[in-house]
């Protein structure tokens, strides 16, 4: 368990709204299709990765390889055109009863309207920490890179500092996605349904890149010369995060005070 003094850190510097170079690698290599019956597909010698929804059913997979803190890039290009009722899952996990877990949730949205982003953290099998963002450009025009940071004094994902967390230091977790459909609540809480002639709905992945320590279950490649071991925000980030909150914000559960009429949890509380 952390100290009151880590932090989990989501920061939207490290969800870049352009291409970047492309990485040596192969999805072959890092990623098992786990679900769908044909619906996920690794193509172009293992360049691309695809999942697909039906009316009949969603597809996903997960890592070959679990991690135990790192730096993890992926570009997606999220499902065009009318997206209401689909979400696209990209996600860390361990596995048991009290899981971690790092969560972006990609809420589909009729066309013309942005994508939002869901995002959550758990710790010990405990969420509640749900934050939602407009995007400020187009997940589905072209693809863009998505990075998580984790390291034992904080996690950085987009942009909300939560203090007196548990951040993960046992946990080894793996990196999964899916596309599901889930209409009853992911656009305007299930008003908007989904619109299934214009299925098949498809999400690509590409460019993955782990710099990160692999688990095995008798080892650890974790080394704390990496870079990323102990990042912090800088001043540059700071004025993102500062940005992101201001204009695309929409829900914090930090300020719920409805849904938390105990008061608000410890680490909403100012430093």
């Amino acid at each position: 368990m952390a100290s009151l003094h880590s932090t989990i850190t989501m920061l939207y510097a490290l969800l870049l709204a352009s291409s970047i170079a492309a990485y040596a690698g192969n999805l072959y290599q890092d990623f098992d299709i786990t679900w769908g019956d044909g619906r996920a597909k690794i193509l172009n010698n293992g360049e691309l990765l695809t999942l697909s929804l039906d009316k009949a059913s969603g597809s996903g997979f997960q890592s070959k390889n679990e991690y135990l803190f790192g730096k993890i890039d992926m570009q997606l290009k999220l499902v065009p055109g009318n997206s209401a009722g689909t979400v696209t899952a990209y996600y860390l996990s361990s596995k048991g009863s009290n899981w971690d877990e790092i969560d972006f949730e990609f809420l589909g949205n009729v066309s013309g309207e942005p994508y939002i982003l869901h995002t959550n953290v758990f710790s010990q099998g405990k969420g509640n920490r749900e934050q939602q963002f407009y995007l400020w450009f187009d997940p589905t025009a072209d693809f863009h890179t998505y990075s998580i940071l984790w390291n034992p004094q904080r996690i950085i994902i987009q942009e909300h500092g939560i203090k007196g967390s548990c951040i993960p230091k046992e946990s080894t977790m793996r990196i999964y996605s899916s596309l599901w459909d889930a209409d009853d609540w992911a656009t305007r809480g299930g008003l908007v349904k989904t619109d299934w002639t214009q299925a098949p709905f498809t999400a690509s992945y590409r460019n993955f890149y782990a710099n990160a320590c692999v688990h095995s279950s008798s080892s650890s490649s974790c080394t704390s010369s990496n870079a990323w071991f102990s990042q912090q925000l800088d001043s540059t980030s700071q004025e993102r995060l500062s940005w992101v909150q201001k204009n695309y914000m929409i829900y914090n559960y930090c300020t719920d005070t409805k849904r938390f009429p105990q008061g608000l949890p410890p680490e909403c509380q100012a430093s």
